[in-house]
């Protein structure tokens, strides 16, 4: 693979960076794969995989913890993974703490924020009572809705929502509309995981900052697939999923911008993030080590940080604007089936690069099955959003998402293949 940033990923570059996935060359039903499902787990490249099993085999050790040269080999591999991923996301190296997913790291600002009210939060921006809010979208993945709802049991405030529409939207708007002085937390998705809408996040921190709320963003479905800067979107915390963006399972990734991660106490405490310890009482290093309790997962850390520069390598917006024009393939070709309903924003309007569609008569599984058959691997379920989809009335949808390694032509033999589903099942 080239190390020189490319500006458009054209057929034949695309060709390219697929020789870098040897799983995409498998058949596991005997059919050609057709990876559809990146927006659940992407496949990693050959140089991920190599940058693991390097770390594993040479430089495997403890890190801040020995004096030995193994141990300063393996924590120099560490913080310098650190500093790329900051990078990535516009951060600085404190910003950022590791965590063992995306879901971890939001329960990570949920609990710490509990922590926080438990013994009496002085500081104004951490202070929760009975009365304030905390505002989310209906159309929240459940690892950003689960953690409010808690919060607001514990703490006493009243969990708030933006609703969607009958296309599973919601308007910035409307989430203006709901913040008031009361607002202490705003939680949303940059990107809907069911949907692909993008949400507008300059005006939603600039309201609720000026109502002295914090921002959750959760860009599990943005930093993986479009240039992403936390410091100039000016939210509070952030997190995104190493297996999402091309790294290894098992890392997930927590920014608390300087100020919130000096303010907040750990979630968790034990080792490798104190500096004294008696019998009574502790202190804490400082952010982010003091949200990194016990031994972290360094190799895949490693991995993960082969996985940005791999991005970086290819050119986060020439990601973009290939996802982009897929995710109106998939928008426009579904909207043009007979009986499929598509859902979130309407062709034409600009969306993340994946589309989930309602199947009239077929159970979302059914069309899995038979996509499956023709070596399509779609996602199928209720993507960890009941309450999206309960408002759109369906248990289920039929979820394609693409990456930098999907094709124009795999996006049409999902289309091709999703047409003939009422038929197939004598639907239609």
């Amino acid at each position: 693979m080239t190390t020189a940033i490319e500006t458009a990923l054209t057929e034949a570059r695309v060709q390219q960076l697929r020789a870098d996935f040897p799983i995409l060359s498998e058949q596991p039903g005997g059919v050609p794969l057709v990876y559809l499902d990146s927006g659940a787990t992407s496949q990693q490249p050959r140089q991920v995989l190599e940058a693991e099993w390097a770390f594993r085999t040479q430089r495997n050790a403890a890190v801040h913890r020995g004096a030995h040269t193994l141990a300063a080999l393996a924590t120099d591999d560490f913080e310098s993974a650190r500093e790329r991923i900051a990078r990535f996301v516009g951060a600085r190296p404190t910003e950022i703490s590791w965590t063992m997913n995306a879901t971890d790291a939001l329960n990570t600002v949920a609990l710490s924020l509990a922590e926080a009210n438990r013994a009496g939060a002085v500081d104004p921006t951490l202070r929760i009572r009975p009365g304030d809010e905390i505002l989310v979208t209906e159309a929240e993945h459940h690892a950003n809705l689960l953690p409010w709802q808690r919060l607001a049991a514990e703490t006493g405030a009243t969990l708030r929502w933006v609703e969607v529409d009958d296309d599973g939207v919601w308007t910035t708007d409307a989430l203006l509309a709901l913040i008031t002085e009361r607002t202490r937390v705003v939680a949303i998705a940059h990107v809907s995981n069911v949907t692909g809408q993008i949400a507008e996040v300059e005006p939603i921190v600039a309201a609720a900052h000026a109502a002295g709320a914090l921002v959750v963003l959760d860009a599990c479905q943005s930093v993986p697939h479009r240039p992403v800067d936390f410091r100039a979107l000016g939210v509070d915390a952030a997190a995104f999923s190493s297996h999402k963006m091309l790294g290894p399972g098992g890392i997930g990734v927590l920014y608390l911008a300087e100020a919130l991660g000096e303010a907040l106490p750990p979630a968790r405490v034990g080792g490798s993030m104190i500096t004294t310890v008696t019998m009574t009482e502790h202190e804490l290093l400082p952010a982010p080590q003091k949200f990194e309790a016990g031994t972290q997962p360094v190799a895949a850390i490693v991995g993960l940080a082969a996985a940005v520069d791999y991005l970086e390598a290819v050119g986060m917006p020439a990601i973009e604007v290939h996802e982009v024009a897929l995710g109106e393939r998939l928008a426009a070709g579904a909207a043009e089936i007979d009986g499929i309903r598509l859902v979130g924003p309407r062709p034409g309007v600009e969306r993340a690069g994946l589309a989930s569609v309602i199947v009239d008569g077929v159970h979302a599984h059914d069309a899995g099955q038979l996509l499956d058959a023709h070596g399509i691997a779609a996602r199928v379920g209720h993507h960890c959003a009941q309450p999206l989809h309960r408002r759109l009335g369906t248990a289920a949808t039929t979820r394609a998402s693409a990456y930098l390694y999907t094709t124009e032509g795999e996006v049409d033999r999902f289309l091709d293949v999703l047409s003939g589903v009422r038929g197939y099942f004598g639907a239609a």
